[in-house]
């Protein structure tokens, strides 16, 4: 599923596929305008997004 968050660095709207066969999933991605690394947590109920959060990543 494609979803769209904005980055806690640059403040710009970024899509990202998301795979929902994973009910819990954290981890980190580079933004793709800054190139900063996020720190994202997510999770599915079957098929539906139930919770999702992009965090800058402390220290950085």
């Amino acid at each position: 599923m494609e979803h769209f968050f904005t980055c806690p660095y640059c403040w710009e709207l970024i899509s990202m596929i998301l795979d929902s066969s994973e009910e819990d999933s954290d981890y980190i991605e580079d933004c793709e305008v800054c190139c900063r690394p996020i720190e994202l947590s997510f999770r599915f109920s079957g098929e539906n997004l139930v919770y999702f959060e992009a965090r800058a990543m402390e220290g950085i």
